[in-house]
């Protein structure tokens, strides 16, 4: 059995840049694909609120999210041209467990 860390962030973007973002988020999606530790990073836009965008990331283990962020592409559009364009965001963890599931 293998552990996953995940990363749950929800973005509220000021109003007038969501476009902006999506853009921006996409650029960071191919740069973090492409980590060792990365094993997925989707975003999505909110349908009823399309200023509500939600990313959904997997690592290995919670040093390669670390790793991420500390990373040039993490640095350079994330903090600078992303976050800064942000009404609110909330970054949520878990583990998840690959393996056989058993019934309770």
């Amino acid at each position: 059995m293998t552990n996953r860390f995940n990363v749950v962030a929800r973005y509220r973007t000021k109003p007038g840049t969501t476009d902006k973002i999506l853009k921006h988020l996409g650029e960071m999606a191919a740069e973090t694909r492409n980590e060792p530790g990365n094993i997925a990073y989707e975003f999505f836009r909110g349908v009823e609120d399309d200023r509500k965008i939600v990313i959904l990331e997997s690592y290995h283990t919670p040093e390669d999210f670390d790793l991420h962020r500390q990373t040039q592409h993490f640095l350079t559009i994330g903090a600078t041209q992303i976050i800064p364009e942000l009404e609110s965001r909330t970054v949520t963890t878990f583990i998840s467990t690959d393996g056989p599931a058993e019934a309770p």
